[in-house]
């Protein structure tokens, strides 16, 4: 008995000092106990008390941290560095930018979904509200897009306009003249302008974005601040960041921009300065920029600051005045008209203390000052447009595929319609919920950059996708340019968010995973900052940590797995709680996947750029679903949100599982992978993408559904109903709803053989010929019919005006 008493006392203790692999302990310590005592009813005492030792042995050592690290984490500490990817001081800044929020739960592979509903996202303030009914209204009213192209710029009163308004100091606190407006209202803003108009979308963005004022904000000097922000919000300045050039795109760390300290005699007077040498492209705003904020590599070989030539990425501020700069050419993306072009520096000559962002304390941090400001940027700017374009498409797929008829049917009524109008809805209310919860986060003083390059990379994939399918459904009229027509210009900025502000290619394949392995991960920053410095005791809590994490998830994972995910404990949530139940269950399995990832591969992964990418989707899945069930559980529960909110679901699920599958299937060592895909998939691959009976009733919600069409397209600007395009449309729409009961009657006098049948307008008058419909109805079916008419007509020009158009 004694034995028994002193062998559960120590598994007790094991598992209180390292839980998971102490719980093991006790377990195998149990088994060994039983083996010893009795085989086949026969006492073996030699056996029993030997394997009684054992366990008694392990226990002690993986239950005693002083023990542990003496006899085990010093010999696995050495491995375990040849193991690990080796960081440059440029990859380290870039995996320590920005925090780590609810994606930290994610990968940590047990979220915890009450935290996640009891976060509440900061709505519109009273003052922001106004702004979106005021100025942006009247902005979007004054813009004509077609116009813009045709003039290739925006009109000047349209500049002048937004400068009076402040749309350029949106970020820009009031005591400095700007709006001070939160996360949310800022993308809000952008998004109900990219709605009507890319290039002024994108010249409002930018300034708010990565520029001058975000930096100057966060890190500029308060004699910076004080000349420059109110300046810049009242539009005074128009700012431009000169970040990308030929040499350096994605790797923008690898700039051969120069900044050389130097001593120059300036009107008599002796000053420190940088002489600086640049080429920089893809620049928007530069060719009608004032201000040029500048990243380079400043050296000092005369060491006049400092002992040390080389000192790193820094950030400048540079007045366009300022001889040596050459500026005002434009590039043409994609025939979009936004200002966007090449600079050129050459023997540029300026004070150093004036020019560093930060002054001399921030000399050699401006990757990390672009690190963190792209953290904020690109959780803003890009998906903001994004979402514009994908609700101005499910606005006008919704009213043209009800007001477009073919066969005397509308064409949404068409299974081969319905298919892409259930995509672009679904996936318009997923990127609207992943923009409402991470500026939430935002405004809630978060940078979270891994959830930042999700959303700049999936909600712009996700945007390409919307786009494509809106063009399939305008079909012909997709294609012919004209006022009529505001598809055909989101089409063209598809590849501009596709591209800018770091790949997508790029994004998935190696920043996400990449970033997100190391900063989200409970224990891997902390065992590679160990290894680092040497720290013996850090180490041996990490990767016990580590150890007992990776054990404990992949229990769950697969009992989650063989119970169908009804083990996972979730929040009440009434209708959608097996999703989350499920995504509990894929929590634990991309953990334990990772995890064997990067212990088989080491800092090989990084180069393994399909398996990371997989990685990535799987993570960015698991956020996106979060975030449609978080705004599910904050919004009405109206039967057509339910709707929305499980499409979104299934389908993160399925592209999580593929995701996982697809990391399994291709993982080199062999075994792990075979022993992994039976404890995640026993059951094999059962998710499968949103069903066609979800999908139709997704895409009858937007065609028959006003309020629903209405609550998903929210920030859509939508013009007067006299205006070619998308506000003839809805006034065309309303009239073909109107018309709907009246048409059915027709069709019915058909059915019961009292009409003959006719094409239309012949119809029309046999009906009101026979008295099956009233003159009053007859003269509603024409101007529905002479409403249908007209949108969907397309423009055509004069030949010699033709000439003329961009």
């Amino acid at each position: 008995m004694i034995w028994i008493v002193l062998l559960l006392a120590l598994a007790l203790f094991g598992a209180l000092a390292f839980r998971g692999l102490g719980f093991l302990a006790w377990v195998a310590a149990t088994a060994t106990w039983l083996l010893g005592w009795r085989i086949d009813g026969v006492a073996h005492p030699v056996l029993f008390a030997t394997c009684t030792v054992v366990a008694v042995v392990l226990a002690l050592v993986f239950g005693l941290p002083p023990l542990r690290r003496a006899l085990v984490s010093r010999f696995v500490m050495p491995v375990f560095a040849k193991v690990l990817p080796r960081l440059g001081d440029t990859e380290r800044i870039a995996l320590e930018a920005g925090t780590v929020w609810w994606d930290g739960d994610l990968f940590g592979g047990m979220p915890d979904w009450q935290k996640l509903l009891d976060f509440a996202p900061a709505p519109l303030s009273a003052e922001e509200q106004a702004f979106m009914d005021g100025p942006v209204e009247e902005l979007c009213r004054r813009l004509s897009d077609w116009e813009v192209y045709q003039q290739r710029d925006l009109p000047p009163e349209i500049w002048r306009y937004i400068r009076e308004q402040r749309f350029l100091g949106m970020i820009i606190p009031k005591e400095h003249d700007g709006l001070g407006f939160s996360a949310v209202g800022h993308s809000r803003v952008v998004t109900r302008i990219a709605s009507r108009s890319v290039t002024a979308a994108v010249t409002v963005m930018v300034p708010n974005s990565l520029g001058p004022g975000e930096l100057l904000l966060h890190y500029g000097t308060a004699a910076q601040k004080q000349k420059y922000l109110a300046r810049l919000a009242r539009g005074e300045e128009i700012p431009c960041f000169a970040l990308t050039g030929p040499e350096a795109g994605s790797d923008a760390a690898a700039t051969q921009s120069v900044g050389i300290v130097e001593k120059r005699v300036v009107d008599g007077v002796e000053v420190l300065g940088l002489r600086l040498e640049w080429k920089k492209r893809y620049i928007t705003l530069a060719p009608v920029a004032t201000l040029i904020g500048l990243a380079f590599r400043l050296k000092d070989p005369n060491r006049l600051i400092g002992d040390r030539e080389d000192r790193g990425i820094t950030c400048a501020l540079i007045p366009r005045a300022t001889p040596g700069i050459e500026i005002g050419l434009r590039h043409d993306p994609m025939g979009v008209p936004f200002m966007n072009g090449p600079i050129v520096g050459k023997d540029v000559f300026v004070p150093l203390d004036e020019a560093v962002i930060g002054g001399r304390e921030q000399i050699g941090h401006g990757w990390r000052m672009l690190l963190d400001s792209l953290a904020a940027g690109r959780s803003i700017s890009l998906p903001a447009l994004s979402i514009g374009a994908a609700q101005l498409a499910t606005r006008i797929c919704g009213a043209y595929a009800t007001v477009r008829e073919q066969f005397d049917t509308p064409i949404g009524r068409f299974e081969g319609i319905e298919e892409p109008l259930a995509r672009i809805a679904g996936l318009t209310y997923l990127m609207t919920a992943a923009r409402t919860l991470t500026c939430g986060a935002l405004d809630a003083g978060e940078k979270p950059a891994v959830i930042g390059n999700i959303c700049k990379a999936y909600l712009t994939d996700s945007m390409r996708q919307v786009v494509a399918d809106a063009m399939d459904i305008r079909a012909g009229s997709a294609i012919q340019r004209g006022p009529r027509n505001a598809l055909a210009r989101a089409w063209d900025a598809v590849p501009i968010g596709i591209t800018v502000e770091g790949a997508n290619i790029l994004t998935r394949s190696m920043i996400v995973y990449g970033q997100g392995a190391i900063r989200c991960h409970p224990f891997v920053q902390k065992e590679i900052d160990a290894v680092a410095k040497n720290d013996l005791a850090a180490f041996d809590r990490a990767i016990f940590g580590h150890v007992n994490l990776f054990v404990t998830r992949a229990v769950r994972a697969k009992l989650l797995a063989w119970s169908g995910s009804r083990l996972a404990g979730v929040p009440r949530t009434e209708d959608t709680h097996r999703y989350y139940q499920h995504l509990s269950r894929f929590s634990a399995a991309f953990t334990i996947v990772s995890d064997t990832a990067m212990g088989t591969l080491g800092g090989s992964l990084k180069r393994r750029e399909k398996l990371s990418g997989r990685l990535a989707d799987a993570l960015a899945y698991l956020y996106l679903a979060s975030a449609a069930l978080k705004r599910y559980h904050d919004e009405p529960k109206t039967r057509p949100n339910h709707a929305l909110a499980c499409w979104s679901a299934e389908l993160c699920l399925y592209r999580i599982q593929e995701a996982l599958l697809g990391v399994l299937d291709n993982l080199p060592v062999r075994w792990a992978a075979v022993l992994l895909k039976l404890a995640i998939f026993p059951l094999g691959a059962r998710f499968r993408p949103p069903s066609d009976r979800l999908g139709s009733e997704v895409a009858r919600d937007i065609l028959e559904n006003r309020e629903a069409r209405r609550t998903l397209t929210a920030d859509v600007f939508v013009p007067p109903p006299e205006e070619p395009g998308l506000g003839s449309l809805e006034a065309a729409l309303d009239k073909a709803v109107r018309a709907i009961p009246i048409e059915t009657k027709l069709r019915d006098a058909v059915r019961a053989g009292a009409l003959d049948r006719a094409p239309g307008y012949l119809l029309d008058d046999l009906g009101v010929a026979a008295g099956v419909i009233s003159g009053a109805e007859y003269d509603l079916l024409n101007e529905a019919r002479d409403a249908r008419d007209e949108v969907i007509a397309v423009d055509a020009f004069d030949p010699e005006v033709y000439k003329t158009l961009h």
